[in-house]
């Protein structure tokens, strides 16, 4: 099957809004490839680190919370 990574990074940004907490930190219990790509495109800090948390850019914030209405919201 053909997979659109793209689709597949903007729902896992629009997911993390759930686990934000501590201002702009959020949980990181997601597929290694996609948070090196949401690092890559300057939404979240490096995921690579023995924290359970990653840190979202002001962008990623703004884009995490865009997307988490777009996708999920009423």
């Amino acid at each position: 099957m053909d997979i659109d990574t793209e689709k597949i990074d903007q729902t896992v940004l629009a997911l993390l809004h759930l686990g934000r907490h501590e201002g702009y930190r959020t949980w990181k219990g997601f597929d290694w490839d996609v948070m090196r790509r949401l690092h890559e495109k300057g939404y979240i800090t490096d995921p690579v680190s023995k924290a359970k948390s990653v840190m979202f850019t002001e962008e990623g914030a703004r884009e995490s919370d865009r997307l988490f209405q777009v996708l999920f919201g009423r």
